[in-house]
């Protein structure tokens, strides 16, 4: 058999995987053997059809790892917490304080150290574990 046969049959059975798994790695690296399987009918010799495969593979990847990022920051900020507002248990020395939030204790600070600490606060923001406070209320 051709090798161009070869990457074809690694990139329709990576394609396979990858419905059955719903991840977009695979369907990168799928494409990237697909490439090669072009390279190898093209005439090209065996280390230009891996390294075009490689090459494609990490610039796929690169672009998926940048385009998940700005989905999950636009996801952060359509968090249903934003705008809810905390009752302040205490104040500690550093700006940090407990609030009671659905149900259980959290870290919080407000998002500028110049805003009045009296008052209701509402979550503006969550970084990690820790709610981010505001004394205006979210127009969500």
């Amino acid at each position: 058999m051709e090798p161009y046969v070869y990457w074809f049959l690694l990139a329709f059975g990576l394609l396979a995987l990858e419905m059955a798994t719903g991840t977009f790695y695979m369907l990168i690296v799928s494409i990237a053997l697909g490439l090669a399987g072009i390279a190898a009918l093209l005439g090209l010799n065996l280390p230009l059809q891996i390294t075009l495969s490689a090459v494609a593979s990490i610039i796929g990847t690169v672009i998926l790892r940048r385009m998940k990022g700005m989905r999950t920051g636009k996801m952060i900020s359509q968090s249903l917490d934003i705008g809810q507002s905390v009752r302040v248990i205490s104040w500690r020395e550093d700006g940090v304080a407990r609030v009671h939030y659905r149900g259980t204790e959290w870290d919080a600070e407000l998002e500028s150290s110049s805003l009045p600490r009296d008052g209701v606060l509402y979550i503006k923001a969550i970084q990690g574990s820790k709610l981010i406070l505001t004394p205006y209320k979210s127009q969500q």
